[in-house]
């Protein structure tokens, strides 16, 4: 049986039926030799392709199509020898095993045609793959918008939060120099005062006008105040009582908080004068403020015509009121005042450097600065 099944010797070759014509020889030969060498080629390169690729779908079916055309070509190759050798056991047993892969093949072929049907098509494949690049770029823009949006409002939180610190430290500064300006007006109201009454008149109308400047300066966003409302707010007994009699003008200017509290000390007892010397002892008494700035300089002035009766008595011109117009105010802004009497008018002459008024420090003024002052020219 063994004989029957790999003995060949009793076959004669296949190149007898060619009549071993070369032409024809040469030809069956080299065209079995070019569909062998191809049909090893592709299986190699399909084996190198599941090696390499791991996740490839369906890999049984790719080896299965390997080997069928491995053995195809195997068969290709026997056959050219049988041209010579009459190998014909030998081929059909590569022929059996080629056609149970084949088979194999066939079958797990047709068990896949549903799944390998909805398989999506190329296009559709590149289609999807377009539409998901579009929303992985949406989404990384939305991203850069949203890191935009974070990094913004840290910024903008961190602005506030500096702008509210700095605010904080002013306020404080603010506040304690007021309180100095407030103790040292009451110490210096309450010298040679012979009553409280004497005391508190004076005392409260200067406080009231520093409240009112005070009020100001808080009604702005920046650590500044409109001088016209400074100014309304130091005349507006005036202005009520007297109506027209009272005018004020001069160019807009936001003055620091400094600057708007000395003005109004200083409008506070030339109006408190002039209640009693001027305007409130005389119907013809007119007063006029106004203001103006020219390059650097800033000059005020108070201006009532014509003086009234008793407006060179010596109560009028003395006192710690006084000190306050000619020497603690001018002083205080770093400028000079002129308070005199002429041709019938009485004016009083403030000028001081226009940047004492609009420059807003980097911090806040010295606590102590009025009470040096005051303590300077007043006490002895």
């Amino acid at each position: 049986m063994e004989h029957h099944v790999v003995a060949f010797g009793d076959y004669m070759p296949h190149g007898m039926c060619l009549l071993w014509e070369p032409w024809l020889v040469t030809l069956w030969a080299g065209s079995d030799l070019l569909i062998a060498l191809s049909y090893i080629a592709i299986p190699v390169a399909l084996f190198m392709v599941l090696r390499k690729r791991t996740e490839v779908p369906q890999a049984r079916l790719v080896f299965l199509f390997g080997a069928f055309i491995l053995l195809c070509g195997i068969t290709h190759l026997f056959m050219i020898v049988t041209l010579w050798v009459p190998i014909y056991p030998f081929v059909g047993w590569v022929k059996l095993a080629t056609g149970m892969v084949s088979m194999a093949t066939a079958m797990m072929l047709f068990r896949l045609v549903p799944d390998l049907i909805r398989l999506p098509a190329p296009a559709e494949l590149e289609a999807a793959n377009r539409q998901l690049q579009g929303e992985i770029a949406a989404h990384q823009e939305t991203l850069a918008s949203l890191d935009r949006q974070v990094r913004e409002r840290t910024a903008e939180l961190e602005a506030a939060t500096s702008a509210l610190a700095v605010q904080a430290r002013e306020a404080v500064h603010r506040s304690s120099n007021l309180l100095a300006v407030v103790h040292t007006l009451a110490v210096q109201s309450a010298r040679g005062a012979a009553s409280i009454e004497a005391f508190l008149d004076p005392f409260l109308g200067r406080l009231r006008a520093l409240a009112d400047a005070t009020r100001a300066i808080a009604t702005e966003e920046r650590a500044a105040a409109p001088l016209v409302k400074v100014v309304e707010a130091g005349l507006a007994v005036l202005t009520t009582t007297y109506g027209a009699r009272v005018s004020a003008s001069g160019p807009a200017l936001q003055i620091n908080p400094t600057a708007a509290q000395h003005i109004s000390l200083a409008l506070h007892e030339l109006a408190t004068n002039t209640l009693k010397y001027g305007l409130g002892a005389c119907e013809a008494v007119r007063v006029s403020v106004t203001w103006s700035a020219s390059g650097d300089l800033f000059v005020f002035a108070w201006r009532e015509q014509p003086v009234g009766p008793l407006a060179d008595q010596p109560q009028a011109n003395e006192g710690f009121g006084t000190m306050l117009l000619t020497t603690i105010v001018p002083s205080t802004l770093g400028g000079t005042s002129e308070r005199e009497v002429v041709d019938g008018e009485l004016l009083y002459r403030l000028a001081v450097p226009l940047r004492a008024l609009v420059e807003i420090p980097a911090t806040a003024a010295d606590p102590s600065l009025a009470s040096r002052i005051i303590a300077t020219n007043f006490c002895g």
